[in-house]
């Protein structure tokens, strides 16, 4: 069985700023047109400035990466939730909601484009 594309919808100050998709190829995210209109558009990272251009990574992005929790809470929320902390969009979806920053990640509905 072919593993499915999980899709998380990534927002920047409750604005959708793209999308963040995880394949068996690796990571790609890519902004959203709209978003990319807007003059007051901001990107999400440093290292991940503003353009139409899709960005690929065989591994998650450090800046996701940075987003998720480590240490303790990561074994409490690995525990709770059965998410394996190697699974790190997984955790990412779970984690992501509601975090400290200007950047939260959001499951895509299965049958949103």
């Amino acid at each position: 069985m072919e593993e499915e594309a999980l899709r998380a919808e990534v927002r920047c100050l409750e604005k959708k700023a793209g999308v963040l998709t995880k394949s068996r190829e690796g990571f790609e995210f890519v902004y959203d047109p709209a978003y990319l209109a807007d003059p007051e558009a901001r990107p999400i990272s440093l290292s991940m400035p503003l353009r139409s251009q899709k960005y690929e990574s065989s591994r998650l992005f450090s800046f996701f990466d940075g987003l998720l929790p480590e240490g303790w809470l990561l074994e409490l929320i690995c525990a709770t939730a059965k998410i394996d902390k190697n699974d790190k969009f997984r955790l990412l979806l779970h984690t992501g909601r509601d975090p400290i920053g200007a950047v939260s990640v959001r499951p895509l509905e299965r049958n949103r484009p």
